[in-house]
């Protein structure tokens, strides 16, 4: 049937979202073979919510865990939490031993909701005081099996209820958590529905990992506001991509990091654009695989920089010059960090080449309005972010050039994003650290071939390829992406002149040094020495210009190193061999979430 409903233009919570699907019986929700109804959707929201109610301790935060893959527990949770005026945590996955009890902790979760494939994940891990519901089992159902008369009721949240709890990596290692409410949530999902024109009929692939502000805010809050379908992919797959669009006829996704890529990969076939699917949004993929992808499937993809948290943002628009991110709105400045003064502009050569990288490359400020709420229990890292005059540093690095469009330049902390997830060089440190042979040891990122960075360590002291690679096996806490692509092997760590540790010429050289460098193939569980064929490659590749691919953390370090600063470029399958390129980008690039406001 044809849903005659409005759509969320007047509701100010998401529990009124999901309250307003009770009663509407198209399909809503897909996920493999299970098709649940927006109604469906709703009474199960309301059985969870009832739950939750008679589970969370009046003693303290209202504050869940999902650990979970992209199954119909996640939206049905929070779609319950909403509901309960409760919050969510996304708990990430791929962290391991005690900094994931580190994440589930730090958010004070009452309850951690998860799924029998990540129960070895837990074992062992010390979580006083946190309840385990696992879906899918007996015991889980008879929990349920009381609440199921139970109707949506939204009266109990305000648009100023935590809603998400969602991880973004810092400076100081841990990953912060930053507050989103139902309000913003809202305001939002609205937004985007609005820009991309989603209506009753769409249906939104979620192929991201929900654990994720991504696929959260960019592709389910816009559909629950537009009483639009959403389809969910339980991990992403690139080969199960276009299959998956057509089986549910999904009209909307979104991506982070190099998933386009992978797609890209997959065998090309004349049937290619026999599909429903309108527009991608996302992050990095890059605009030479955005012509590919809209060439290829005839899809449009969507890219502009946001902040995780929310507090600036920055449109592509018709226009925008080679490397350019998009023109500064109301409010935005580059500012310089040490003064507080606004950049001069950028001057570029002919051939695109920052000439005043030193004076013009600052961080990005937004003067102005911002929906940024804070962190979660780190007003450390919140009175970084928002100072005294209401400001919001992003922690960002750009350049603006005289016709105002904004350039990235890279990041003021030592993080590294890898395969679209932010990560801390600290907490890699404090890992490999633990090796027997490693007198000191430091962490940095190096171009990725296809979008954002590798990881890469220097290490002084003793180095054994298959010791080394047998004692990252064995660290639980070392996360699927942290293990280091290269490794270089120094006599004596490079330091300061204060002593310490050179990083800025550790990343400037990256693998092309005189040091010994072993490095780990994609697709190879061990190390081998890097030959002198592939550091040919890698140096030829420092010639080439700015014409690269999507660029990460490595693309530029400070404004000392500004200049000349490695780009990450090329070909290949998921990853290729080195490129890197000098000066701007020719991508349009962005932080971890697009623009939610």
């Amino acid at each position: 049937m044809e849903s005659t409903r409005e759509t969320g233009a007047g509701t100010a919570t998401v529990a009124e979202l999901v309250a307003a699907r009770w009663g509407d019986f198209r399909p809503g929700l897909w996920c493999e073979d299970a098709v649940l109804t927006h109604h469906e959707v709703a009474a199960g929201a309301a059985a969870r919510a009832a739950l939750l109610a008679d589970l969370l301790p009046p003693d303290g935060p209202p504050h869940l865990g999902l650990l979970l893959d992209n199954t119909p527990e996640f939206p049905l949770w929070l779609s319950a939490a909403a509901l309960a005026g409760a919050a969510v945590a996304g708990i990430n996955s791929t962290r391991r031993g005690p900094e994931l009890a580190r994440d589930v902790l730090h958010t004070e979760c009452r309850l951690l909701i998860t799924e029998h494939a990540h129960l070895p994940l837990l074992r062992g891990l010390d979580l006083p005081g946190v309840r385990l519901l696992v879906t899918g089992t007996p015991e889980y159902d008879a929990l349920l099996a009381p609440y199921a008369d139970a109707r949506p009721d939204p009266s109990r949240a305000t648009p100023a209820d935590r809603f998400l709890l969602y991880f973004t990596s810092g400076s100081t290692g841990a990953p912060k958590a930053a507050i989103c409410t139902q309000g913003r949530l809202t305001a939002a999902g609205r937004s985007l529905a609005g820009q991309f024109a989603v209506g009753p009929d769409d249906v939104h692939y979620v192929c991201m990992p929900m654990f994720h502000g991504n696929a959260v805010i960019a592709d389910w809050a816009p559909a629950l506001t537009a009483d639009a379908g959403v389809a969910l992919r339980r991990r992403f797959s690139a080969s199960g991509f276009l299959a998956d669009v057509r089986r549910y006829r999904a009209t909307y996704f979104t991506y982070v990091g190099r998933a386009i890529q992978y797609v890209l990969a997959t065998e090309p076939g004349p049937d290619d654009r026999d599909h429903v699917l309108r527009l991608g949004f996302g992050t990095e993929a890059g605009a030479v695989d955005a012509a590919a992808f809209e060439r290829r499937f005839g899809v449009r993809l969507v890219e502009g920089y946001g902040s995780s948290e929310g507090g600036a943002a920055v449109q592509w628009s018709p226009g925008t010059p080679p490397g350019a991110v998009g023109r500064a709105g109301a409010g935005l400045v580059v500012l310089d960090p040490k003064t507080g003064e606004e950049c001069p502009r950028a001057v570029f050569d002919a051939v695109g080449r920052l000439l005043n990288g030193d004076a013009a490359i600052g961080e990005l400020v937004n003067r102005g309005p911002n929906p940024f709420e804070g962190y979660w229990r780190n007003p450390a890292a919140e009175a970084e972010r928002r100072r005294e005059d209401g400001a919001y540093w992003t922690g960002d690095l750009f350049c603006r050039d005289r016709e105002g469009f904004l350039y990235f330049a890279g990041r003021t902390d030592d993080r590294l994003r890898v395969d679209g997830e932010n990560l801390a060089a600290a907490m890699i440190e404090n890992i490999l650290a633990r090796y027997e042979g490693a007198d000191a040891v430091a962490v940095y990122a190096v171009p990725d071939p296809v979008t954002g960075d590798q990881v890469m360590a220097t290490l002084a002291g003793t180095f054994d390829p298959a010791g080394f690679a047998a004692f990252l096996l064995a660290q639980p806490d070392l996360g699927t992406k942290m293990a280091p692509r290269f490794v270089r092997v120094v006599e004596r760590m490079p330091v300061t002149a204060t002593n310490k540790i050179h990083r800025a010429l550790l990343r400037r050289e990256g693998p092309r040094c005189a040091d010994p460098v072993w490095w780990r193939p994609p697709g190879e569980p061990g190390y081998r020495r890097l030959t002198a064929r592939e550091a040919a490659e890698v140096a030829k590749a420092a010639e080439i210009g700015p014409a690269g691919r999507a660029g990460g953390t490595a693309r530029a370090v400070d404004a000392a190193d500004a200049e000349g600063a490695g780009e990450a470029g090329v070909t290949g399958e998921a990853e290729g061999p080195l490129v890197f390129t000098r000066g701007p980008s020719s991508v349009r690039r962005q932080g971890l979430e697009p623009r939610t406001r």
